[in-house]
C-alpha cells in the first residue's frame, strides 16, 4: 500500500481545500466524475484537467496544471500509469502540496520522487472510498 493512513488522512483533512483533478471531464460514466463529486461534498474545490478544458460540476476546466492560475494543493491523477510520473512531476512544479494517484495508477518511481522532495503522496487508492472512514 502507497500512502499510510496517516498521510490519507493528512492529506483528506488537512492537505488544503483546492484540488485539481487530472482526466475529471463532463463523461458522468468515469469513475473521475463522481470522485470529483465527493470530493466537493466534502467542501473541496475541485477544478477539472483535461485536454478539452470542459466546465465540469461549475467549476471550469484548464488543458494542463500549468494553466490553473491560482494555488492547487492536491493533483488528484486519474491518467493511465505510464503518463502519471509526469503529472506527479508537474504538481511539484505548480507548487501543489500533495499528489494523489487513484485507484489502479501505480509508478513507483513517481512516488518516491515526489515523497523524496517532500510532497505528500498516496497511490492506487480513491479518496472517494476514504473519505466515509474519516467520520
Amino acid at each position: 500500500m502507497y500512502g499510510d493512513e496517516a498521510t490519507v488522512r493528512r492529506i483528506l483533512l488537512e492537505g488544503g481545500d483546492t484540488w485539481a483533478v487530472v482526466g475529471l471531464s463532463t463523461n458522468r460514466s468515469r469513475a473521475a466524475y463522481g470522485v470529483a463529486r465527493v470530493l466537493r461534498d466534502f467542501g473541496k474545490r475541485v477544478v477539472p484537467v483535461h485536454p478539452k478544458a470542459e466546465t465540469v460540476h461549475g467549476e471550469r476546466g484548464y488543458a494542463k496544471l500549468a494553466d490553473i492560475p491560482f494555488p492547487v494543493d492536491v493533483v488528484d491523477v486519474f491518467v493511465h500509469s505510464a503518463w502519471a510520473g509526469a503529472v506527479a512531476d508537474e504538481a511539484r512544479e505548480i507548487g501543489a502540496k500533495a499528489v494523489w494517484f487513484q485507484l489502479g495508477v501505480v509508478d513507483e518511481a513517481a512516488y518516491e520522487r515526489t515523497r523524496a522532495v517532500g510532497l505528500d503522496m498516496v497511490m492506487d487508492r480513491c479518496p472517494a472510498i476514504e473519505i466515509p472512514t474519516l467520520r
